[in-house]
């Protein structure tokens, strides 16, 4: 049984109130400090749940709340050209769900706050100093937290990783820039179908809007990274000229962007992988979600492993004696898991935009792969069944799995 009563999750993306959510189910009160003054409104695009982390919000109770507000994904395909070809999908386990990320962090504080889970805004850290007994935060505002661990869930640009590690690496620029909107088009596709597509200077994906119109996103190829606040302040018909160069040529992304409002894409930013991170904990510090492992957006995960990492750390800081035990034992559990599911993400990445051959031996090479090769079970398989047992005691990663 833990000596674990108090924690200070330090970031209110996704995995904080998930990991205070957890916590409390664990019997130790967590509160959650978020750097941005509200919940970001606007901030972020899309992203997808998968199976395994809509399972995991299970294990909290937010799983119908989250469901309520995405749309589910029951097909996908590739489109090659003018041809489009169904992909091997698992069977027996729900469909991912799409969300905007803004809808997603509202319903998850909601939800943390109706059990009760204090969410304090405006709280930047800056520094956190341990004893033998607890840890304190000290915040940009001249205010501290005292608790007995103190849990880094802020990000790929994490604070609590470098106090951690001073040494420990940053996020790394994929070669790509995401940018996302709703266009008037209608696409020939059933509603609950992403349809990934290879364009001639880059990739994009899309599926019918509930409502009507297609929800469009591209990852443009980009020679150095900007930063949200960089991308946002081009104007938008200047992203929608560049945007429509690139894709301009492509069926349907031609009509996408044609009939999608220069005022309505949403840059979303550079997008960034973490490496593998040497250090997760240090004394009573943690990491949990993108500020230790933050997998390409092609792998479908992250914000999956986010949720997933949470409960973990949740269950073994409840059944293990001491910190270092529960972290350890935290460490073990998870990072092999995160690591394999990065690596497939970066093989796909290498894909995502083929030069003129690649582009060429696509439409002939593509069924092929999806006959002979693609095999779900075996690629995606064991990310996707994933279960989260909550009530059985963790012993040791190798008995817990």
């Amino acid at each position: 049984m833990t000596t674990v009563k108090t924690a200070i999750v330090i970031g209110g993306g996704i995995a904080g109130p998930v990991t205070a959510l957890a916590l409390r189910r664990a019997g130790i009160t967590a509160t959650v400090h978020e750097a941005y003054p509200s919940t970001a409104d606007g901030i972020g695009g899309t992203l997808a749940l998968a199976p395994n982390g809509v399972a995991a919000l299970r294990v909290v109770g937010a799983d119908r709340a989250v469901t309520a507000i995405g749309t589910p994904i029951h097909r996908t395909r590739m489109a090659v050209g003018r041809r489009r070809i169904d992909l091997p999908g698992l069977s027996g386990v729900p469909p991912l769900h799409v969300v905007h990320r803004n809808a997603l962090h509202q319903a998850l504080h909601e939800h943390a706050r109706a059990e009760g889970i204090v969410v304090e805004h405006g709280r930047r850290l800056v520094d956190a100093r341990e004893t033998d007994t607890g840890v304190t935060a000290r915040f940009a505002d001249g205010g501290t937290a005292t608790a007995d661990v103190l849990i880094g869930a802020d990000g790929v640009r994490s604070t609590v990783r470098t106090l951690i590690d001073r040494d420990a690496p940053g996020p790394r620029f994929t070669g790509l820039l995401g940018f996302e909107g709703v266009a008037r088009h209608e696409v020939d596709a059933a509603p609950g179908t992403m349809t990934f597509a290879f364009g001639r200077r880059g990739y994009y994906l899309y599926w019918p809007e509930p409502g009507g119109g297609t929800r469009w996103g591209v990852n443009l190829p980009q020679e150095r990274p900007m930063s949200l606040a960089e991308a946002r302040a081009v104007p938008p018909a200047e992203w929608m000229r560049t945007l429509r160069t690139a894709y301009g040529d492509d069926d349907p992304g031609r009509d996408l962007l044609a009939s999608t409002d220069a005022d309505d894409v949403q840059a979303v930013g550079s997008l960034h992988i973490m490496p593998s991170v040497p250090r997760w904990h240090r004394g009573r510090m943690v990491l949990v979600g993108d500020a230790a492992h933050a997998p390409s957006n092609s792998s479908g995960q992250g914000a999956s492993l986010a949720i997933e990492s949470a409960v973990q750390l949740a269950r073994c800081l409840r059944d293990l004696p001491d910190v270092r035990s529960a972290f350890t034992a935290f460490e073990q559990l998870r990072r092999a898991r995160v690591e394999k599911v990065a690596a497939r993400a970066a093989r796909i990445n290498r894909t995502k935009a083929p030069g003129p051959v690649g582009r060429a031996l696509l439409p002939l090479l593509m069924p092929l792969l999806v006959r002979t090769a693609m095999d779900p079970e075996k690629t995606i398989g064991a990310e996707q069944r994933y279960l989260i047992d909550w009530d059985a005691p963790v012993a040791s990663a190798s008995t817990d799995g």
